[in-house]
């Protein structure tokens, strides 16, 4: 049982009383009912579970692209860059949902790596843009398979048709939020 810890007096002031002490004496508060939906277990919270996804995910793919010299970020813009005949540095920002400083950094790793570089936009000789290199290339078809063994893993507790259910919603959800 947790004991009640009080700060020794400081000169001329009176004892303090803990935080949630002083809550309960002040408010003489019914005791907490743990039928109450704010009062649901940690993992009943949607929004956590996607977030503890999340970040097992990042964790596998990092850990499966840390020879490479790459991170799930840079991965993210490659994977992108693979999709479009090049982006500019704000779409990127935009539609990855990054920082605009962040994809700076981001766009010079790759270029030092030689997977992606920037070059004159068509329309427009002032702005540059972003695109996939050879050797970027070489790379995502190198990492697609063990790319896909770590998804496996992580949703290996589902079966094909419920994999299939989660992608759809997820989808869905992303969609909403990128547009």
């Amino acid at each position: 049982m947790l004991e009640s810890v009080r700060e020794p007096p400081r000169k001329g002031t009176e004892p303090r009383e803990p935080a949630i002490a002083r809550q309960d004496n002040a408010s003489n508060a019914a005791p907490i009912d743990a039928d109450e939906p704010w009062m649901r277990g940690l993992h009943a919270d949607t929004g956590y579970l996607l977030y503890r996804l999340g970040l097992r995910s990042g964790q596998l793919f990092n850990t499966f692209l840390q020879e490479s010299g790459v991170r799930l970020r840079h991965y993210a813009v490659l994977r992108f860059l693979a999709t479009s005949e090049g982006a500019l540095q704000r779409e990127l920002s935009a539609r990855l949902g990054y920082d605009p400083s962040a994809i700076v950094g981001l766009v010079d790793d790759l270029e030092k790596l030689g997977f992606a570089e920037r070059r004159p936009a068509p329309d427009d000789r002032r702005s540059r843009i972003v695109v996939l290199t050879q050797d970027g290339r070489a790379f995502l078809r190198g990492t697609d398979e063990a790319g896909l063994r770590v998804t496996n893993e992580l949703l290996d507790p589902l079966d094909p048709a419920d994999r299939e259910t989660l992608h759809t919603l997820l989808r869905r959800i992303a969609q909403d939020g990128l547009a």
